[in-house]
């Protein structure tokens, strides 16, 4: 609360600073009514932040505010965060960025599931009060958006985007793989500093707090950051007469996003629930049959609200009107996704390319056919008849 005091009260005096500044410089006097609209705005700014749901990582919101950012006015942001955004702010363009790729990529993940990485538009949290609850939700988004911290970064270095940081310049000689020797060279993913940056920056605010869910969220941190470097993949150039590739020039690239991702969801199905040791150092594992080890999962404290229906002390949003597949007997599927209520069939008309034919030279043409097709959408939860006796 005393940081957001603060962060009100820098607002208010810069804002007032610069309105004086304006008035001296058209050479106007300085009204006595400007205290009493200072006063006003800084009220509205404290109620405004008294009353916005707290959300552990509101850096999430960098992707919405975009070139836009200001350090300043991102709400939430601890001091070493705040301060790196100052030091770096061309590196908080490309998380901006990366924060709409990894967003895009859970909502990819789960868009046949009950709970479908939905996001709140013009909210801070981005998310929701479902980030309180500390659920495998919560454990996946903390993996992957500090996995998209280290792809945007390292890819910005590498495509000479940013000041501080380049190609890899360590991996100098020869070397091998299965194919023979290669030697190194190209522009190697720098994807050691992207990693040292991210951890730097997304876990500053998770080591002010010693707590269960700070716990979590770091170890999940680390998850989505070495999914990155998990991937990392080898490239190569041949060079020779007639591209026989007796010499190869090789460098280390990362692979797609993708493989991250599914990688991060398959660990989502495997998280392990956990609780917080006596001397709240680490954790254990509340399966006590449990012999394996949680280094490279996902964990979890909290059991996951079942998603059916709205709750918003829960950040649930419920799955009336969603699409299902009626033939489905899987998460996308009528019966689970609508959670037994059943649904509705409605049937609409759909436009695709068809008869496509190639014309000489270079070009595809094709008709627009037309065919209906039966969508199916979950019925919303019905109200109990004794709530509509008075």
């Amino acid at each position: 609360m005393k940081g957001r005091n603060m962060f009100c009260l820098m607002k208010s005096r810069s804002l007032s600073d610069s309105s004086r500044a304006m008035r001296i410089k058209h050479g106007t006097k300085i009204q006595h009514h400007s205290k009493p609209i200072s006063k006003i705005y800084f009220i509205f700014i404290l109620l405004l932040l008294i009353f916005t749901p707290r959300v552990d990582s509101s850096w999430w919101y960098i992707g919405a505010l975009g070139a836009r950012v200001i350090c300043d006015n991102i709400p939430g942001l601890v001091n070493k965060q705040r301060q790196l955004c100052q030091r770096h702010p061309d590196m908080m363009q490309s998380i901006g960025e990366g924060a709409k790729e990894w967003i895009k990529e859970c909502q990819h993940q789960f868009r046949h599931h009950r709970w479908n990485c939905s996001t709140l538009d013009r909210d801070h949290t981005v998310f929701g009060r479902v980030m309180l609850r500390s659920s495998r939700e919560a454990a996946f988004v903390y993996a992957i958006s500090s996995a998209g911290v280290v792809y945007a970064i390292t890819r910005a270095c590498s495509q000479g985007e940013l000041k501080i940081c380049n190609c890899d310049g360590h991996k100098r000689g020869r070397a091998s793989d299965d194919r023979g020797n290669f030697d190194w060279g190209g522009c190697s993913d720098n994807i050691n500093y992207g990693i040292k940056f991210a951890k730097a920056f997304v876990d500053a605010r998770e080591r002010m707090v010693k707590d269960a869910r700070a716990l979590m969220n770091l170890h999940n941190n680390r998850c989505g950051r070495m999914a990155v470097k998990r991937f990392m993949k080898l490239e190569c150039k041949c060079h020779g007469v007639s591209g026989s590739c007796s010499l190869r020039t090789c460098w280390l690239a990362m692979s797609d996003f993708r493989r991250s991702g599914d990688y991060l969801r398959k660990k989502y199905n495997s998280a392990i629930e956990v609780t917080m040791n006596q001397d709240g150092t680490g954790f254990m594992v509340a399966d006590k049959d449990f012999k394996g080890t949680t280094k490279n999962e996902l964990v979890y404290v909290e059991n996951s609200p079942d998603y059916c229906l709205t709750d918003r002390t829960a950040g649930s949003l419920g799955t009336s009107g969603r699409v299902c597949n009626k033939s489905s007997r899987g998460t996308d599927g009528c019966e689970v996704m609508c959670c037994g209520r059943g649904y509705d069939t409605m049937r609409v008309k759909r436009v695709t390319k068809c008869e496509c034919k190639f014309k000489w030279c270079c070009a595809v043409e094709c008709n627009d056919c037309e065919d209906l097709v039966d969508v199916h959408t979950c019925k919303p939860h019905k109200r109990p008849d004794w709530l509509d006796i008075t």
